[in-house]
Protein backbone atom coordinates (compact mmCIF):
# COMPACT_ATOMS: atom_id res chain seq x y z
CA UNK A 1 0.00 0.00 0.00
CA UNK A 2 1.00 3.40 -0.92
CA UNK A 3 1.68 5.91 2.12
CA UNK A 4 -1.02 9.16 2.69
CA UNK A 5 2.51 11.29 1.58
CA UNK A 6 4.38 9.70 -1.20
CA UNK A 7 3.58 12.30 -3.74
CA UNK A 8 4.57 10.08 -6.57
CA UNK A 9 1.86 7.58 -6.85
CA UNK A 10 -0.02 10.73 -5.80
CA UNK A 11 0.62 12.98 -8.60
CA UNK A 12 0.54 10.18 -11.34
CA UNK A 13 -3.33 9.38 -10.68
CA UNK A 14 -4.33 13.12 -9.87
CA UNK A 15 -2.74 14.61 -12.97
CA UNK A 16 -4.60 12.74 -15.29
CA UNK A 17 -7.94 13.25 -13.89
CA UNK A 18 -7.98 17.30 -13.59
CA UNK A 19 -8.30 17.99 -17.12
CA UNK A 20 -11.07 15.42 -18.09
CA UNK A 21 -12.67 16.38 -15.06
CA UNK A 22 -12.86 20.25 -15.83
CA UNK A 23 -13.34 19.38 -19.47
CA UNK A 24 -16.65 17.15 -18.15
CA UNK A 25 -18.03 19.69 -15.76
CA UNK A 26 -18.25 22.54 -18.85
CA UNK A 27 -19.51 19.74 -21.54
CA UNK A 28 -22.38 19.03 -19.32
CA UNK A 29 -22.95 22.80 -18.39
CA UNK A 30 -22.63 24.02 -21.92
CA UNK A 31 -25.48 20.69 -23.05
CA UNK A 32 -27.51 21.38 -19.89
CA UNK A 33 -27.90 25.27 -20.76
CA UNK A 34 -27.89 25.41 -23.86
CA UNK A 35 -24.86 27.49 -23.68
CA UNK A 36 -22.03 28.27 -26.58
CA UNK A 37 -19.24 26.49 -26.99
CA UNK A 38 -16.91 29.03 -25.33
CA UNK A 39 -13.50 27.76 -24.95
CA UNK A 40 -12.74 26.73 -21.34
CA UNK A 41 -9.35 29.52 -21.41
CA UNK A 42 -11.95 32.13 -22.61
CA UNK A 43 -14.21 31.14 -20.07
CA UNK A 44 -11.03 31.44 -17.37
CA UNK A 45 -10.37 34.78 -18.98
CA UNK A 46 -13.86 36.17 -18.52
CA UNK A 47 -13.58 34.69 -14.81
CA UNK A 48 -10.87 36.53 -14.05
CA UNK A 49 -12.51 40.49 -15.50
CA UNK A 50 -15.75 39.81 -13.93
CA UNK A 51 -13.42 38.93 -10.59
CA UNK A 52 -11.27 41.73 -11.09
CA UNK A 53 -12.34 44.90 -12.92
CA UNK A 54 -10.60 45.95 -16.62
CA UNK A 55 -7.10 44.89 -16.93
CA UNK A 56 -4.26 45.40 -19.52
CA UNK A 57 -3.56 42.23 -22.22
CA UNK A 58 -0.43 41.89 -20.69
CA UNK A 59 -1.67 42.14 -16.80
CA UNK A 60 -4.34 39.48 -17.68
CA UNK A 61 -1.57 37.23 -18.97
CA UNK A 62 0.26 37.62 -15.57
CA UNK A 63 -2.95 37.09 -13.68
CA UNK A 64 -3.30 33.78 -15.97
CA UNK A 65 0.03 32.45 -15.87
CA UNK A 66 -0.26 32.40 -20.06
CA UNK A 67 2.23 33.77 -22.58
CA UNK A 68 1.50 37.22 -24.07
CA UNK A 69 0.57 36.02 -27.45
CA UNK A 70 -2.02 33.39 -26.35
CA UNK A 71 -3.81 35.80 -24.26
CA UNK A 72 -3.55 38.83 -27.48
CA UNK A 73 -5.05 35.78 -29.36
CA UNK A 74 -7.93 35.06 -27.13
CA UNK A 75 -8.38 38.49 -26.81
CA UNK A 76 -8.67 38.75 -30.74
CA UNK A 77 -11.19 36.54 -30.95
CA UNK A 78 -13.24 37.40 -27.97
CA UNK A 79 -13.40 41.00 -29.19
CA UNK A 80 -14.80 39.39 -32.53
CA UNK A 81 -17.92 37.42 -30.86
CA UNK A 82 -18.64 40.66 -28.51
CA UNK A 83 -17.14 39.08 -25.06
CA UNK A 84 -14.73 41.78 -24.42
CA UNK A 85 -14.18 45.34 -25.52
CA UNK A 86 -11.03 47.28 -25.47
CA UNK A 87 -10.58 50.39 -24.25
CA UNK A 88 -7.31 53.20 -25.52
CA UNK A 89 -5.78 54.54 -22.45
CA UNK A 90 -2.82 56.47 -22.05
CA UNK A 91 0.02 55.79 -24.42
CA UNK A 92 -0.15 52.47 -25.53
CA UNK A 93 -2.12 51.24 -22.83
CA UNK A 94 -5.39 49.04 -23.33
CA UNK A 95 -8.38 48.13 -20.68
CA UNK A 96 -9.86 45.38 -21.46
CA UNK A 97 -13.51 44.61 -20.12
CA UNK A 98 -15.96 42.12 -20.63
CA UNK A 99 -19.71 43.37 -22.21
CA UNK A 100 -22.82 42.72 -20.51
CA UNK A 101 -23.56 39.57 -23.10
CA UNK A 102 -20.36 37.95 -22.06
CA UNK A 103 -21.19 38.36 -17.86
CA UNK A 104 -24.64 37.30 -18.55
CA UNK A 105 -23.00 34.19 -20.23
CA UNK A 106 -20.50 33.92 -17.31
CA UNK A 107 -23.20 33.83 -14.84
CA UNK A 108 -25.30 31.33 -16.96
CA UNK A 109 -21.74 28.84 -17.07
CA UNK A 110 -21.20 28.89 -13.38
CA UNK A 111 -25.15 28.62 -12.20
CA UNK A 112 -24.89 25.30 -15.10
CA UNK A 113 -21.61 24.37 -13.44
CA UNK A 114 -22.98 24.48 -10.62
CA UNK A 115 -26.02 22.38 -11.50
CA UNK A 116 -24.09 19.72 -13.01
CA UNK A 117 -21.92 19.48 -10.23
CA UNK A 118 -24.81 18.83 -7.84
CA UNK A 119 -26.74 16.68 -10.06
CA UNK A 120 -23.13 14.09 -10.34
CA UNK A 121 -22.92 14.63 -6.49
CA UNK A 122 -26.31 13.46 -5.61
CA UNK A 123 -25.04 9.93 -7.57
CA UNK A 124 -22.49 9.57 -5.26
CA UNK A 125 -22.32 7.59 -2.51
CA UNK A 126 -22.25 9.64 0.86
CA UNK A 127 -18.82 8.53 2.15
CA UNK A 128 -17.25 9.55 -1.11
CA UNK A 129 -19.51 13.14 -0.70
CA UNK A 130 -17.91 13.43 2.55
CA UNK A 131 -14.48 12.73 1.35
CA UNK A 132 -14.78 15.54 -1.16
CA UNK A 133 -15.60 17.97 1.08
CA UNK A 134 -12.87 16.82 3.49
CA UNK A 135 -10.35 17.08 0.35
CA UNK A 136 -11.62 20.74 -0.66
CA UNK A 137 -9.09 22.37 1.66
CA UNK A 138 -6.08 20.27 0.54
CA UNK A 139 -7.39 20.96 -3.03
CA UNK A 140 -7.38 24.60 -2.32
CA UNK A 141 -3.84 24.65 -0.66
CA UNK A 142 -2.69 22.51 -3.93
CA UNK A 143 -3.58 25.13 -5.88
CA UNK A 144 -2.02 28.13 -3.88
CA UNK A 145 1.28 25.74 -4.27
CA UNK A 146 0.75 25.17 -7.74
CA UNK A 147 0.45 29.39 -8.43
CA UNK A 148 4.02 29.47 -6.16
CA UNK A 149 6.00 27.91 -8.72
Amino acid sequence: MTSPTSTAPLARRLGPLLGPLRRAVLRRSRDLAGLPDLPEAQVELLRALAETGPHSPSGLADRLRLARPTVSNLLRAMTATGLVVRTPGAGRAVAVTPTDHARTLLRRYDAASSRTLERALARLDPADRAALVTALPALERLLAALGDD
